[in-house]
């Protein structure tokens, strides 16, 4: 479904991703790990629009889609989340969600209809479907971190995606959040059909849940294998254990 071929982009002479290659075939779950500052985050900016490489192609479903804006490339059925939480913290889970759904059947610019009659129906059933309808009409900004970032991935969903990126899902969340955005990611990609990229600095639940993983050190992929394969790679240890021969997890 994904293929990433040699991206590189720099920044004043860094390279944050060096010939990165990854692929997602449909319907994994597939992780991408590495140590702080090894190009998960531009990687997953490349992908999505929100940066333009140097050079290499991302192609989705055999078309590329390399440096098209994140507008074109949402339109393709490709969504994501953020690392940092990114809703509109004045206005209340509903409006979020709906805003996404409207967005999606181009209805933001229709002047003449209420937007509080305009896919009330949709919206109900995708907040009923992350856990957040009987919290509908809290506003944003007063929400716990957890449920945040869940609405941020009900926000996603309303593009009605069928490749979604997830950018450390559980990042800040207590055992009890995390356990329920698991256990929500899980259920999700099942309902929706989702194939899904996501990366996290949580080993448990990368060999928990992950298909298959690709590393990144210094910007460019060193493994992409099964979790067996990654977990005991050689230069998987130099990366997080300086070389130690115990197997990651």
């Amino acid at each position: 479904m994904l293929q990433v071929k040699s991206l590189t982009k720099s920044f004043d002479g860094f390279k944050a991703v060096n010939n990165a290659n990854l692929d997602v075939q449909n319907g994994e779950i597939v992780a991408v790990i590495g140590p702080n500052g090894a190009g998960k985050t531009t990687l997953f900016n490349l992908i999505s629009g929100i940066l333009k490489p140097d050079s290499g192609q991302v192609l989705f479903k055999g078309d590329d889609i390399t440096g098209l804006p994140p507008y074109e490339i949402c339109r393709k059925r490709i969504s994501r989340s953020f690392q940092v939480v990114n809703v509109f913290n004045r206005l209340s889970i509903f409006e979020n969600t709906q805003i996404s759904i409207l967005s999606r059947q181009k209805k933001t610019w229709n002047l003449f209809t209420p937007s509080s009659s305009l896919a009330v129906n949709e919206t109900n059933e995708l907040l009923k479907n992350v856990g957040l309808y009987e919290k509908r009409d809290h506003i944003s900004g007063a929400l716990s971190h957890g449920d945040r970032k869940v609405l941020e991935i009900a926000m996603a969903l309303g593009g009605n995606p069928e490749f979604l990126i997830l950018d450390e899902p559980t990042a800040g969340m207590s055992p009890e959040e995390t356990t329920r955005c698991i256990d929500l990611i899980k259920g999700l990609r099942e309902k929706y059909g989702l194939t899904i990229l996501f990366c996290e600095h949580d080993m448990e639940i990368v060999f928990g849940i992950a298909s298959r993983i690709m590393v990144m050190v210094r910007g460019g992929t060193i493994v992409q294998g099964t979790c067996e394969e990654v977990r005991c790679n050689e230069a998987v240890q130099d990366a997080y254990l300086g070389g130690s021969d115990v197997c990651l997890m």
